[in-house]
């Protein structure tokens, strides 16, 4: 009898942690649909587990069309006869303080970042199901959880996928699929630099000041998207729910012991995220 192997989605593959993540699991045996918005870049990653001896396939979709997920789980599902795990990855980067950041950012970061989420889950759970089982991984954020300043729409809706994954935790749990919720801080990744142009946006002239802090404390990690991948993977596979790197374990803890000393020390740590105002 031919061993069955597990097949997995995971979008925003075409680089940084999705590629990453395609690799560690291609490597652990899994078929793996590698699924971006940039078609090149998709397949890319696929061609990158081809070329390792791997089984993939490429498909482009946005987190933003519902039907267009459906249809990538459908194809998956043709071609490697089931899906057993599915990654909610793709998201975008943002900056700028509640009161200096307009509304089409907050309505375009939270459909990304949040309900492209909620989409992917939907896409996913029907095949799951019929699979028996599995496990589905949302990328979050640390900064879900420390909520510093100067990133109000990125922070709104990466705590939102922490809360959803909870919710989705108990609600699949009868169905044997897990949920993990991965919750990151900074590593070394492309994410300020491809979330442009996930959205759209034009490069400024200069980076901003929170772009500027973010891309040095990227470059300052002791972390690689390959390390937080392997740290999803072994979360995955040992039904663990939440993913926090070993750095943010005590900020965590921290917060939940005592708010008020991890508001002062979040405070002191993030000054320079924010522009003072100018008297006026």
């Amino acid at each position: 009898m031919v061993a069955h192997t597990r097949a997995v989605v995971i979008t925003g593959a075409g680089s940084g942690l999705g590629r990453a993540l395609a690799e560690q699991y291609a490597r652990r045996g899994w078929s793996v649909a590698a699924v971006d918005i940039d078609r090149d870049a998709a397949e890319a990653t696929a061609q990158a587990v081809l070329d390792a001896r791997g089984d993939a396939i490429a498909a482009e979709a946005d987190v933003r069309d519902l039907h267009a997920l459906e249809m990538v789980a459908s194809t998956v599902a043709d071609r490697f006869g089931h899906i057993d795990a599915w990654i909610n990855n793709a998201g975008v980067a943002a900056s700028g303080t509640v009161d200096a950041t307009d509304l089409d950012q907050w309505q375009a970061v939270l459909d990304i970042d949040l309900l492209g989420v909620v989409r992917g889950s939907k896409a996913a759970i029907p095949w799951l199901r019929r699979s028996g089982g599995g496990h589905i991984v949302n990328v979050a954020s640390f900064a879900g959880i420390a909520n510093p300043p100067g990133m109000g729409s990125y922070n709104v809706a990466k705590a939102g996928v922490i809360s959803l994954s909870e919710t989705l935790r108990a609600e699949l749990a009868d169905d044997h699929i897990h949920v993990v919720v991965a919750c990151p801080s900074f590593f070394k990744t492309n994410l300020v630099a491809s979330s442009r142009r996930v959205a759209g946006e034009a490069a400024p002239e200069q980076p901003t000041t929170m772009e500027k802090i973010t891309e040095k404390l990227m470059e300052r990690s002791k972390f690689s998207a390959e390390d937080v991948a392997a740290a999803i993977y072994r979360a995955a596979e040992r039904e663990e729910f939440m993913v926090i790197m070993r750095p943010d374990r005590s900020r965590w803890l921290a917060k939940r012991a005592s708010p008020e000393f991890f508001f002062r020390m979040v405070r002191k740590a993030t000054r320079g995220f924010i522009q003072p105002r100018q008297a006026g």
